[in-house]
């Protein structure tokens, strides 16, 4: 453990570099083994990472190390069309576009009923980078976002009974953030405190909430997972207070989940997940767009990105091919967030990818060492606007398209 308090900060500060964009902006799976079974997880704990999906899960993997790093790649594209100010045509948000995403985790089984541990991981995030910014919001320069969201979650379980385990998680965490090119927004028409709400670089926000979940062997075949994880209270964006609703308020909305994994074989496991994540009760992002864009930006009441809460399904195969390799694959599919007449700020997060096919394997190297590998594609979706853009911006509609590529490395170090 003495060594946890010089690799976590590295790991923090490495994430700066990083962004997510894909079950909405939380991450599809934590961990690379997960992501290749489709970010399932609450019943099927893998490795060290376990905690992220399911905190009952580390009383699962034993002592343990694992770090990884995930190279993201988001294909962002917004369309403004039928504008009668001039506004349309095609932007690219990608000038930014390779991202690197670091994991890690620690477990150690203490007594034969308790386990500790720590798993560090990104939750969540965002990027848009148009280098020509974009006209309808009267962009000097460049124009995007950049939203990080890091959990480090030190963890115990506590085996209750011979098939059951429960696990909480302190849930600490970090979010860094900037905006830039909304200069037209930057004003007392439509911000509640002008000089808040563009270019005024990163700004950082700290945050803590809990995760707790169980772990049921039914019978020698079936397993079952449940999970809550509650609103994480985050400190406000100071220096985007005229930006976000709430005076710069941006919490982490709370999700909850099921999961069920099957022994189908010696050889094979199938399991899958249900999540829910419940964007809606954060204001910043569940605050209606277009009806509340003249109330303020940064009021209580101001607009927000409009995001429905997500409904995510994932399923997952695991197959021992060979004492020395297993291979995995997943799907996962999360209900649209982004409502279509909503479109226009969402030019700024076009979180709208649906589905997700992955594939995964780890080789064991040797008894304490094994070498994983994931790669998740993301099929391209789009959102075309409906009555998306206000009158006041010379009406037409703004549409949005993504798609994303990840490709994951991970090592375990078995104590």
């Amino acid at each position: 453990m003495r060594h946890l308090s010089k690799i976590i900060p590295l790991l923090v500060s490495f994430s700066f570099g990083s962004a997510w964009a894909t079950d909405g902006y939380f991450a599809h799976g934590y961990g690379v083994r997960s992501q290749g079974v489709g970010g399932v997880g609450i019943a099927l704990p893998q490795d060290a990472l376990a905690a992220a999906a399911n905190p009952a899960g580390l009383g699962k993997v034993g002592d343990r190390i694992d770090a990884g790093l995930t190279w993201f790649r988001p294909v962002r594209e917004s369309e403004i069309e039928g504008n009668g100010f001039g506004f349309n045509g095609t932007y690219k948000g990608n000038d930014t576009q390779d991202f690197f995403i670091p994991e890690f985790g620690y477990n150690k089984q203490y007594s034969e009923d308790v386990t500790l541990g720590v798993s560090v991981y990104g939750n969540g995030g965002m990027n848009t980078d148009y280098k020509n910014g974009v006209r309808a919001f009267s962009s000097q320069g460049s124009a995007g976002v950049d939203l990080i969201q890091v959990f480090v979650a030190p963890t115990a379980t506590w085996k209750v009974s011979e098939k059951h385990i429960i696990g909480a998680s302190l849930n600490l965490a970090y979010q860094r953030f900037e905006a830039k090119g909304l200069q037209g927004f930057d004003n007392s028409t439509f911000s509640a405190a002008p000089g808040s709400v563009t270019n005024n670089g990163h700004d950082n926000s700290y945050g803590a909430g809990v995760h707790i979940g169980w772990l049921g062997e039914i019978t020698d075949t079936v397993t079952l997972g449940a999970t809550y994880q509650s609103r994480t209270y985050m400190s406000k964006f100071d220096k985007y207070k005229g930006l976000f609703a709430e005076q710069g308020d941006f919490d982490i909305p709370s999700t909850y989940g099921v999961g069920v994994a099957v022994k189908v074989t010696p050889a094979l496991t199938l399991a899958a997940d249900f999540q829910r994540i419940n964007y809606g009760e954060v204001d910043a992002v569940g605050n209606a767009s277009q009806a509340n864009l003249f109330n303020g930006l940064g009021n209580d009441n101001g607009a927000g990105f409009n995001w429905q809460d997500a409904k995510v399904y994932k399923i997952g195969a695991l197959y021992q091919y060979s004492p020395s390799l297993t291979l995995r694959a997943g799907f996962n599919h999360v209900d649209q967030p982004i409502r279509r007449g909503d479109t226009l700020l969402n030019i700024l997060a076009p979180g709208v990818v649906k589905d997700h096919l992955s594939l995964g394997a780890t080789w064991v190297l040797s008894p304490q060492s094994e070498l994983s590998f994931s790669y998740t594609h993301a099929f391209e979706n789009s959102v075309n606007g409906s009555n998306s853009i206000p009158a006041a911006f010379g009406g037409g509609e703004a549409n949005l398209k993504m798609y994303q590529d990840a490709l994951g490395v991970a090592y375990t170090w078995k104590l």
